[in-house]
């Protein structure tokens, strides 16, 4: 049975999580309340459906707040201590995907993924930018309109400083932008109908993507289609309970209560470099489904 559900108090102990579109390494990304989702949400499997490092924007400029360290410290931990996880580069860090096929440690790196639900529906895990027509063949358009869009979330930013002054939540001044722009809404469409139409073909009963940072859960012609959103607008993630159930979680405001505090930033200029690999670099070898849920300590 397909229920979704919309809450910001959710269960503590998850099946399965699914968050992408972070954009570590840029202004826009809230890392503050992501570090809040990730302390009070548990779970067997963790996806990580690309745009967790924003590479394009390291390129430009240094932008690396110990908030964005914690939440990567957070992740590390959590897999760890049993947590499966799961990454799928996307656009914005697809210098990854030359370490697709391997583990580094504890974190798998694949193209993308099949998640078989609680109640036997196969998923097809995957970024989404593969079926972005602008990304595949004008780069170039898309850098300028990340660019733009960034500009778009410095604005929100800033909107949401004097909000939090107000006593007011936390609210997208980006996404409701674009989703006032018919061209935007006409691309997300045909974006969502690409990837039904392509998880139908292939044989799947539904698909989780990202990409485009519009969360949503929804059956197309008997296909489920499930995006999980980001990080950086709508602060979102959809997971999974023990029943099989797929919902969507919103985290726009602290658990403690109150927005999160802005991180200092130490902005400087230098080239981004790949890490080198690790020691513990290997060949992934498919893992058989964890039995319970792990607790997990917070960072």
């Amino acid at each position: 049975m397909l229920l979704a559900s919309v809450t910001t108090s959710p269960p503590t102990q998850w099946r399965t999580i699914w968050i992408s579109d972070l954009h570590l390494g840029t202004s826009g990304c809230n890392a503050g309340h992501l570090l809040d989702f990730l302390r009070h949400n548990e779970s067997e499997t963790l996806y990580l459906v690309g745009d967790i490092i924003d590479g394009w924007q390291l390129r430009k400029t240094w932008n690396w707040p110990q908030a964005h360290n914690d939440v990567v410290q957070k992740v590390l931990r959590k897999a760890r201590k049993g947590t499966r996880v799961v990454f799928i580069p996307g656009n914005h860090d697809e210098f990854a995907r030359q370490f697709i096929g391997y583990a580094f440690g504890d974190i798998e790196v694949r193209n993308d993924a099949v998640h078989v639900t609680a109640d036997g529906r196969r998923l097809w895990v995957t970024h989404g930018d593969q079926f972005d027509g602008v990304i595949q063949h004008s780069k170039w358009l898309a850098h300028l309109g990340d660019t733009l869009y960034t500009f778009a979330l410095w604005l929100n930013l800033h909107l949401n400083r004097v909000r939090r002054r107000l006593g007011l939540h936390y609210w997208s001044l980006s996404q409701y932008l674009k989703h006032k722009v018919k061209n935007a809404v006409a691309f997300i469409t045909d974006f969502e109908n690409v990837l039904i139409n392509e998880a139908r073909r292939q044989g799947y009963d539904g698909v989780v993507c990202g990409h485009i940072h519009k969360p949503e859960i929804r059956m197309a012609d008997g296909v489920l289609y499930c995006n999980d959103g980001d990080w950086v607008e709508s602060l979102s993630a959809l997971a999974e309970d023990h029943a099989g159930q797929l919902h969507l979680v919103y985290w726009t405001q602290l658990a403690g209560g109150g927005d999160a505090a802005p991180a200092k930033t130490v902005r400087r200029r230098r080239p981004v470099e790949l890490p080198a690999l690790p020691s513990t670099l290997a060949p992934v070898r498919e893992a058989p489904p964890a039995e319970t849920a792990r607790e997990t300590a917070d960072v």
